[in-house]
């Protein structure tokens, strides 16, 4: 009896062990595989009039106005594909990430920052005010629907635009839709400090590097967010 008694003993010290080990190999190797989309993602817009202009992180539908200036980044940190499509207040289309769509078999790559417009310049709100949309896509798969329509929105000629439009946005809700099973497994700042800062006359003439207030993105497949931003 002593001798069954001692084996008990020892195996639930055992399975002790093993629940504070943590999860298994194979369930981190599940919980790696379902993280097939990451990417930085920044926004970024001075505001303000004069001597108040000031650099603040756009997390969330804003108001903006004209005169003040936005900027974006993407950075991969996994092979998947973003898109960040521009809806304009006049039914205008514009596509802001990739360049273009022959980028994806090309300068295309983890690990590098690529800019909104690219290099330092920073887009500048003109006088048409009105309701602006950003659509910031990513997904494991190239969404070659909603390239095929980009495609033919650009080629197309201005009597044929703004029904081509129509179709890019509803591909974007329909593939929304599609994927509104996946889920945002992580989005959180990389950086800790005030999202919002006075410009001083030096960094006001080189500009504030927009990555300094990115956020990591993380998801299972498909990700998806809008900005809307109030232009007036």
């Amino acid at each position: 009896m002593r001798t069954l008694a001692t084996i008990v003993i020892l195996s639930c010290i055992f399975v002790g062990f093993r629940l504070f080990e943590g999860p298994s190999v194979a369930a981190v190797a599940v919980q790696q595989e379902a993280e097939n989309v990451g990417f930085k993602w920044a926004f970024g817009a001075i505001v303000g009039p004069g001597k108040e202009r000031k650099f603040v992180s756009v997390t969330r539908d804003t108001i903006l106005n004209t005169g003040d200036e936005i900027k974006m980044c993407v950075e991969l940190t996994k092979e998947c594909y973003v898109y960040v499509v521009y809806a304009g207040s006049g039914g205008e289309i514009g596509l802001m990430f990739p360049y273009n769509l022959k980028q994806f078999d090309g300068d295309y790559k983890t690990g590098k920052n690529y800019y909104i417009p690219p290099g330092r310049k920073w887009s500048e709100l003109d006088k048409n005010v009105g309701r602006e949309t950003f659509y910031v896509l990513g997904s494991s798969e190239r969404l070659i629907e909603l390239e095929a329509l980009l495609a033919n929105y650009m080629s197309a000629d201005n009597s044929r635009k703004q029904a081509i439009a129509d179709q890019v946005l509803a591909e974007i809700r329909n593939v929304r839709k599609k994927f509104r099973t996946f889920t945002t497994l992580a989005e959180k700042p990389i950086t800790i400090g005030g999202n919002v800062r006075s410009l001083e006359k030096a960094e006001e003439a080189k500009r504030p590097d927009v990555t300094t207030v990115a956020v990591r993105i993380s998801a299972n497949n498909f990700y998806s967010k809008t900005f809307t931003i109030d232009h007036k």
